[in-house]
């Protein structure tokens, strides 16, 4: 299952807090990365943070990974899962009436 992570505002962040933990985090994502875990990361463009997708079982498992991230441990940032599934719309145009 594809799970999209996107990176939602922590209120009230001291982002003066980050600067001890972005190699760490910056490990972990690579740990999950290899893993195979953790697909694709990108910079939304918007400066609203990353967006995060991984291949997991199911919800719960990419959760325990994101709370794997240091950043997210010291609840400097925090994601919303949304859990993809197949587009079924297509099979319509070619089904047989």
């Amino acid at each position: 299952m594809k799970i999209i992570a996107l990176e939602v505002p922590v209120p009230e962040v001291d982002f003066s807090k980050f600067a001890p933990h972005l190699k760490p985090e910056s490990q972990r994502v690579w740990d999950l990365l290899q893993s195979g875990e953790l697909r694709e990361i990108y910079r939304r463009t918007d400066d609203k943070g990353h967006v995060l997708i991984f291949e997991c079982a199911s919800v719960e498992e990419a959760k325990a990974l994101i709370d794997s991230l240091p950043l997210v441990q010291h609840k400097l940032i925090a994601f919303e899962l949304i859990p993809l599934g197949a587009y079924p719309g297509l099979a319509r145009l070619f089904a047989e009436s």
